[in-house]
């Protein structure tokens, strides 16, 4: 996509569409209370809007409308070829409104643009288009049983779908939530982030302009204490379907065990190990993987490696090449297309991220880069990439998920030892393996207790599977229920076993 200056990205920043009111039943509308939030740029520090808080009420509105929508079968009783045509009209419109899309994202998170353009656009645009493309696609079965018996599987939707979001992929989480349920045929009320709202209520919008009927999809803004706990324990929701920390998928369990026991897909924190073993291949390639993997979104990411274990005998090697790239990693203006690394998403969350910085330093572990806030005098939220050394396992940087651009380096001497040190942690979302060795490859795949496994034989890796297309089940608290790919989309359905007697 051609590159544009700075000032032309602030100008379609100030022009773009920035709803703050829920969108129910195909309207823009005012919250049920008069309470409101103010939404923060991460890049200035000003205040962008005033949200509502949202109402037990509010929730209440947005289910009944999801449920009629699903019960009167304006969406589900439609032929798939309709279904399909109106989810590829919706991504054609996404395509028809990259820029817009892109600078609401830049605007509530702080990622560079060229990020927001390059990698979150095409990765919402993606997964779109494979569950339109799949909705046909998730089969039933036939079981042998007499002559005068038909015994058949079939899937059904579930009903309604709550979809309770994070903040550091605004649009590609609501695209992740939207795609496979709306595909099956269910009705959705998605909650983004109270800390990046903008892209969801928009992608509602032109929702309703593909043709996806009002009530369909709901979008409804709101803190979690107010519409995050009254949609997880709403009585009428039959699935929910959550993105976010452990620690709230945690309380979403609880309240979905106390009203209706809803179904549950828990996408929740992560601690990934990245494991360069001593047979690595070119170590230039793989410090500029290990950079890619820990640094994108400025660390904001679940499946971020955050935890560097490297082999003794390349360590020295390795941990040199990682800081000369760190050093080349400056945090700027996130509308400068040059700008590689932007913005913290909010002051407490770069706060929180100083906080670990500080106690990691304390245990004893020893930063050998970064460490600091930078850009104050913008106003906005910027820490500078931060990489510790001769970290131990029992220590807070390496047991708790910090979301936010720290590295913590350890070393290992045998294989058991690397396998040890990666599964030690209460998370279980992703491990990166960099070795050319097929016996230590599958020890890895039978080891590592991940529900997302990439194993490098190559300092440089082809770009694999398209995102969304393989399917991840998260493993210990990071979350239960299979999402992605077709198993993913299945979630979103139900089962039903059919015997037919003549």
């Amino acid at each position: 996509m051609k590159e544009h200056p700075t000032d032309y990205w602030l100008d379609r920043a100030r022009s773009a569409k920035r709803h703050n009111a829920a969108l129910i039943d195909g309207s823009f509308g005012a919250a049920g209370g008069a309470e409101t939030f103010a939404k923060t740029s991460p890049i200035d520090g000003t205040v962008l809007a005033e949200f509502p808080v949202g109402t037990v009420a509010d929730v209440d509105s947005a289910v009944a409308s999801a449920r009629t929508a699903f019960d009167d079968g304006r969406w589900k009783d439609l032929p798939v070829t309709e279904r399909k045509r109106a989810l590829f009209k919706l991504a054609d419109l996404i395509a028809a409104h990259t820029e817009e899309l892109a600078v609401l994202d830049v605007v509530d998170v702080g990622k560079p643009i060229r990020d927001a353009l390059n990698v979150d656009l095409p990765l919402s645009l993606g997964v779109l288009r494979y569950c339109a493309e799949a909705m046909d696609k998730l089969l039933g079965t036939v079981t042998p049983a007499d002559a005068r018996t038909l015994a058949i599987t079939v899937r059904a939707p579930r009903g309604v779908v709550g979809g309770i979001i994070g903040w550091n992929f605004p649009l590609v989480l609501a695209v992740q939530k939207m795609a496979p349920a709306l595909a099956v045929g269910n009705s959705l009320v998605l909650k983004p982030s109270e800390l990046s709202s903008f892209s969801a209520l928009r992608l509602g919008e032109l929702a309703l302009e593909a043709g996806i009927p009002p009530g369909v999809f709901n979008v409804l803004p709101g803190l979690g204490r107010t519409v995050g706990v009254a949609l997880a324990g709403h009585p009428d929701v039959d699935l929910l379907t959550f993105t976010g920390s452990s620690a709230t998928g945690k309380k979403i369990m609880q309240a979905a065990g106390a009203s209706n026991m809803k179904r549950l897909l828990l996408e929740c924190g992560g601690k990934a190990a990245n494991i360069v073993c001593e047979d690595c291949p070119d170590l230039d390639g793989v410090a500029d993987g290990i950079m890619a993997r820990m640094f994108w979104n400025q660390g904001q990411v679940c499946t971020a490696g955050t935890r560097l274990l490297v082999a003794r005998s390349v360590r020295s090697a390795l941990v040199e090449k990682i800081i000369a790239r760190a050093a080349r990693l400056q945090a700027g203006d996130p509308f400068d297309a040059a700008t590689t690394f932007g913005a913290i998403v909010s002051r407490p969350q770069m706060d929180k991220i100083l906080n670990y910085i500080r106690v990691g330093r304390e245990q004893g572990a020893s930063l050998i880069h970064g460490g600091t806030q930078v850009r104050e005098s913008s106003g906005g939220f910027f820490v500078e990439p931060t990489v510790f050394d001769g970290v131990r396992a029992d220590m807070t940087i390496a047991q708790e998920e910090i979301f936010g651009p720290v590295l913590s380096v350890m070393a290992f001497d045998t294989i058991d030892e690397a396998i040890r040190l990666a599964n030690a942690t209460n998370y279980g979302l992703s491990a990166t393996v960099w070795t050319q060795s097929t016996l230590i490859t599958q020890r890895m795949i039978q080891s590592l207790r991940a529900g997302e496994i990439t194993i490098n034989a190559t300092g440089r890796p082809a770009p694999g599977a398209m995102f969304g297309s393989m399917p991840l089940e998260p493993q210990n608290q990071s979350g239960n229920g299979v999402e992605s790919g077709l198993e993913g989309m299945s979630t979103y359905t139900t089962l039903k076993a059919i015997q037919v007697h003549t």
